[in-house]
């Protein structure tokens, strides 16, 4: 920039915007394409595999460039965005035919991870959120919106659940302080750093306040939230900023407090697969399985009530209600029959917001708007939530008026191309329409009557692109040629001319196409802004809309799987008959359904039996129908009974933790401690073969360990499976603890896995009959048999192996050893200072001992 005289004008203005944008890649205007130059082509030919040239120089030095076409950009911006990378705009917007210099140039937006708005870079069944983060001693201020819907919520957590709620609200971009340490949490998110006065309360709470029109922000529920509010006000200004332009949609915040959803940490979410396969994969998931939703709206509010199971039974029980009328009759089927043919209102109205909703997004929102009288007479009449949503679902008749009279049926797919704005909603438009299409057939008269005017019999009136309209005449006739017409082009046997009357039709019908684009756009343009006044109303439409899809899947879901309604109690329970794994059933062709019987004087079962038994499909089966039944779904049982359940916990499988630098004990027992030191009474804690990644006496200590103070500290209702037989005993010194194990039976040389569930403990593991379903060689298991036997013998001949649990054995770390008089006379002796006759006699008295 220093120096920046030496360089050519239009790498002038390069620089100039470029140095506005240091840290983002910069998409620079130039016809038909957009441009990188020096660094940002180097990474961008890096990262989208395309060319790196150089072309021409500038200061003296070569101008390296990469570029990609301006009509195929959105893919490219895609590329970059799931690599983490933001991108600047920057167009056109002068006239290349009026500027005496580069054209002028600036950047209309930013395109960020968090902050996607086009249908061709957001992915369609999950929502796209922006989060800013601020973070003091006490508390961590939360605010996040999701750009597309003009959803925006903020929250405050004490630090320690961070991790948590990142996980759970699952930002694809985090706002941060710039001077703010580096915080382990975000890790593996998109970051972007802001200057500290960015996050100012005072000035957050001004601008939160001027976004919705208010005049406090208590009605909204977070008037006292002054660290949330700080972070809100970057947030609502980063939006701002990228977007190029106000943030109409957003019109209320939500403020989430503690206690609203059963919590789910992230080990949770990992191990119950509840949108992702522990491979990283989308499907087969809870998600998956359940996704029968008609649109995309219902399948991004699927997901996020899978993910935010709700406390208040009021509403998860007026969702419950809503299923089972939807059930009647196959209510369902008729209401997703209609909802199949809707658009994504959601999405359509936050790009109406943001002026840059495409022609074909328009016209699906005037169908769908044409749909809402039907999809509520497909809704049978019920009270409560239902009619709530029927009443939401009132058709906006002025904004249907008008999308209809503006948009033709089927318009085309980008507003360049022409063709949009229907017939009759602008008389200019019409003529300038009229001049293209009528041109035919003026020029056929005109050629007629020049015919009779002139008496030249083969006259003819035509157009080329080089000259325009043109009346040709042969050289036999060129003496009746009349004498208003000027000679445009000489040919070797005519002549062509054009007259005052062709003229003025060739000026308007050249410019007619131009003109008519121009205009175009421009009551596009005004449409949209005609539109923003109905935002609130088609938001309003959008939530029932998607609402009713989600509870019409859980309605045909329940039909199609046989699921049942759950029934809430007040006492700390899980009464489940005949439960089933929804995933895993739906894989395979027999389940065996099992039930679980939990309460206060039954808050631990230890489950026991062998490998691939199904003790962590029982134990997650559980969990899933509980988070299902507080989602508002049906569950997959005959009967199901819950008491109240605030987290949910999950201890299952083995994994290491390469980057965090954790083995696979370390990540076991992480995991342990957050259970041990947050579950509650209301708590369902799952616990998967703890301490099976260090050595046996140790394991088997801490799994006792951790049995007994999960029984007597937190009190969870807890579901233990472990194959350390010695834990059963604990069932002798708790009468809240129960022994099931699952059954299997051996047929010759093999194993036959029974599936069901039984009471008491496993009579074996079976753990050399797994080995050999699994494939290991004959002979291995054949030593391995043997060396089993040669251990239970010998653990017989010392009368079994040493009872860990035996009274006083928690007391102390080490038993006393046995008096070894032996011992002690070898300790006191000195070899050095006996003489021959000494070490002689105490030889004898060594041998009596």
């Amino acid at each position: 920039m220093a120096d920046i005289d030496q360089h050519t004008p239009m790498m002038q203005q390069y620089l100039r915007i470029k140095a506005e944008h240091p840290d983002i890649l910069l998409f620079y205007r130039m016809g038909d394409f957009y441009e990188l130059f020096h660094a940002d082509a180097e990474k961008a030919a890096r990262l989208l595999d395309i060319t790196l040239t150089t072309r021409g120089a500038s200061a003296g030095a070569p101008i390296k460039m990469a570029g990609v076409p301006w009509h195929a950009a959105e893919q490219y911006l895609a590329k970059l965005v799931k690599l983490g990378e933001s991108v600047a705009i920057c167009e056109q917007i002068g006239d290349p035919n009026t500027s005496k210099g580069p054209v002028e140039r600036q950047v209309t937006r930013i395109v960020t991870p968090g902050t996607l708005t086009e249908s061709g870079l957001l992915d369609e069944k999950r929502d796209n959120l922006l989060l800013a983060l601020l973070a003091d001693r006490a508390s961590v201020g939360l605010a996040w919106l999701n750009l597309a819907s003009g959803e925006l919520r903020v929250a405050e957590i004490a630090p320690q659940q961070l991790a948590t709620e990142l996980q759970r609200i699952a930002p694809a971009e985090i706002l941060l302080v710039d001077a703010q340490s580096e915080r382990p949490d975000v890790a593996g998110h998109a970051l972007t750093r802001l200057p500290e006065w960015h996050f100012d309360a005072d000035a957050g709470r001004k601008a939160l306040l001027e976004q919705l029109g208010a005049a406090s922000l208590d009605g909204f529920g977070c008037g006292d939230m002054n660290i949330a509010i700080g972070a809100c006000g970057a947030l609502l200004g980063y939006a701002r900023r990228t977007q190029g332009q106000s943030l109409a949609h957003v019109i209320s915040v939500r403020a989430e407090r503690g206690g609203e959803y059963v919590r789910l940490d992230p080990a949770t979410r990992r191990n119950l697969e509840l949108s992702e396969t522990l491979r990283g994969e989308p499907a087969p998931t809870l998600f998956s399985l359940l996704d029968a939703c008609a649109g995309n709206m219902g399948s991004r509010l699927l997901r996020h009530w899978l993910h935010h199971p709700l406390r208040d039974r009021s509403i998860v029980g007026a969702r419950h209600a809503v299923v089972e009328r939807l059930l009647e009759g196959e209510a369902h089927a008729a209401v997703h029959g209609v909802l199949r043919r809707c658009a994504d209102i959601e999405r359509i109205a936050g790009r109406i917001a943001l002026k840059n909703a495409r022609p074909r997004d328009l016209s699906g929102l005037r169908d769908t708007l044409s749909l809402v009288p039907e999809i509520g007479a497909a809704t049978p009449p019920a009270e409560g939530l239902l009619d709530e949503l029927k009443r939401d679902l009132e058709q906006p008749s002025q904004c249907l008026d008008l999308l209809a009279r503006a948009i033709l049926p089927e318009p085309a797919s980008m507003l360049r191309e022409g063709g949009v704005i229907a017939d009759g909603y602008n008389a200019d438009l019409d003529e300038l329409r009229a001049l293209q299409s009528n041109a035919g057939v003026f020029l056929v008269e005109l050629e007629s009557r020049e015919r009779t005017r002139s008496g030249i019999p083969n006259l003819r009136v035509e157009y080329n692109r080089v000259h325009g309209y043109y009346i040709e005449v042969t050289n036999v006739h060129a003496q009746k040629v009349p004498e208003d017409y000027r000679r445009r082009q000489t040919l070797k046997n005519a002549e062509r001319y054009i007259t005052p009357e062709l003229k003025v039709f060739e000026d308007k019908a050249l410019s007619a196409k131009d003109r008519a684009r121009a205009l175009e756009k421009s009551l596009y343009d005004a449409l949209l802004d005609a539109l923003a006044a109905h935002l609130p109303r088609l938001q309003a439409i959008a939530r029932a809309v998607a609402q009713l899809d989600v509870l019409a899947c859980f309605a045909s879901n329940a039909s199609r799987r046989n699921w049942c309604r759950p029934t809430f109690a007040q006492d700390p329970l899980i009464e489940i008959e005949a439960g089933r794994h929804p995933v895993v059933e739906d894989q395979i062709e027999h389940f065996i359904a099992n039930g679980a019987r939990l309460s206060p004087a039954r808050r631990l079962l230890l489950i026991t039996g062998p490998n691939m038994g199904g003790k962590s499909t029982y134990m997650r089966q559980v969990a899933l129908i509980c988070l299902l039944a507080h989602a508002g779904a049906f569950v997959p049982a005959k009967r199901a009974r819950l008491g109240p359940i605030d987290q949910i916990f999950t201890r299952i499988g083995a994994a290491d933790d390469l980057a965090g630098g954790r083995s696979t004990f370390m990540v076991e027992m992480t995991e342990s401690a957050n259970i041990l030191n947050n579950a509650t009474e209301s708590s369902l804690v799952l616990m998967d073969e703890v301490g099976r990644g260090t050595s046996t006496f140790d394991g088997l200590a801490l799994a006792w360990a951790i049995a007994r103070q999960l029984v007597e500290r937190n009190r969870s209702l807890t579901l233990f499976a472990t194959h350390y037989f010695e834990l059963t005993r604990l069932a002798l010194d708790y009468r809240e603890v129960a022994n099931v194990h699952l059954d299997a039976v051996e047929h010759k040389d093999t194993v036959v896995f029974l599936h069901a569930l039984e009471e008491g403990p496993a009579s074996q593991s079976y753990g050399l009959a797994v080995a050999a379903l699994a494939g290991v060689p004959r002979p291995v298991i054949a030593k391995a048999r043997r060396y089993l036997r040669q251990i239970e013998d010998e653990s017989a001949g010392r009368g079994g192996q040493a009872d860990l649990f035996a009274a006083g054995a928690g007391s102390r770390v080490e038993p006393e050893p046995p008096a070894d008089p032996l011992r002690d006379a070898l300790g006191q002796l000195n070899p050095d200072e006996l003489s021959p006759r000494e070490a002689l006699e105490l030889l004898y008295r060594l041998k009596k001992l």
